[in-house]
């Protein structure tokens, strides 16, 4: 088995290899490209400077017309309102903080698990029905959440988890897009790795575990970062109405709502909500990339 690995490790070195070669540019060309580049990804990372400055702004700056983008009075006032309301509220921030990274945490590991569990044998083996649960996979994946909105509220509520983290939960852990990308990525992964791995003795398990997850990484990463950004900000919707469950996301978007003397405040709760995913996504953004190029998705 190990001489498998080594052999499939070679092949995909020389692959990537062949199809990595640089194409023949003169100097002014590579000018060109870059100073192309380089200006979209300032139209880009705009925004993003943008709520930036906004959250350190003080409110006069805030309120400025036409806005400005850069700040120049820098204040902390805003993050400092924005805790003290926080820590104001009858449900203490603390509580808030712990249903965001429960749901989160959990959610995210459950639909990683959940989804390269099932893709692994739909990807692997053809057994029968195998075919046209592909295909309803693809399928599913045209529904909005505002079409699937009202049967899985019905759903949720005849299963009796309306008030409960697992009416966030549940949902999440079935989510088809999970699917798609585990099975369209281990799709690629040799055959002859799972076969000298039964010749060795290896159970099912045990090959999933030791040789498809490490080599499917860049397709379960991905699926992390969609899931974690996906639930760091959930509001709960209309299935928590408890209020010592609500999560983070929905103690601040309360504060946001309060009217123009919180603009300050709403500026600090937008980057706030922001930073945490999208420190997620560059860290692990190489793995993103690949795993929509094998799949075939745009970002």
């Amino acid at each position: 088995m190990k001489k498998l690995n080594l052999k499939f490790l070679k092949r995909e070195k020389k692959m990537k290899g062949k199809s990595g070669k640089r194409l023949n540019r003169s100097l002014y060309g590579d000018i060109i490209l870059f100073t192309f580049l380089f200006i979209f990804g300032l139209f880009s990372a705009w925004p993003m400077i943008f709520v930036i400055n906004n959250a350190f702004k003080p409110l006069n700056e805030i309120l400025l017309f036409p806005p400005k983008l850069f700040v120049k009075n820098p204040t902390f006032d805003n993050f400092r309102d924005m805790f003290v309301l926080m820590n104001n509220s009858w449900v203490p921030f603390s509580r808030y903080l712990f249903n965001t990274l429960f749901i989160t945490i959990v959610g995210t590991v459950g639909s990683v698990f959940i989804s390269s569990l099932a893709a692994f044998p739909l990807a692997k083996y053809n057994f029968p029905g195998s075919k046209l649960m592909s295909k309803m996979i693809v399928y599913s994946l045209m529904f909005s959440s505002a079409v699937t909105g009202i049967p899985s509220y019905i759903i949720i509520s005849r299963l009796q988890m309306l008030d409960t983290f697992w009416a966030i939960l549940i949902p999440t852990f079935g989510t088809t897009l999970g699917l798609y990308l585990m099975q369209n990525f281990m799709s690629q992964i040799p055959t002859d790795l799972i076969e000298s791995a039964k010749m060795d003795g290896a159970g099912e398990f045990k090959i999933y575990w030791k040789i498809i997850m490490p080599l499917a990484r860049p397709a379960w990463l991905t699926l992390v970062i969609l899931q974690f950004q996906n639930l760091w900000g959930n509001t709960g919707g209309t299935y928590i109405y408890e209020e010592k469950l609500k999560p983070l996301s929905y103690a601040l978007s309360q504060i946001v709502n309060a009217g123009v003397a919180r603009t300050g405040v709403a500026a600090a709760v937008t980057l706030l909500m922001l930073v945490v995913p999208l420190s997620v996504f560059i860290i692990s953004q190489s793995n993103v990339i690949e795993t929509m190029a094998t799949s075939g998705i745009k970002e």
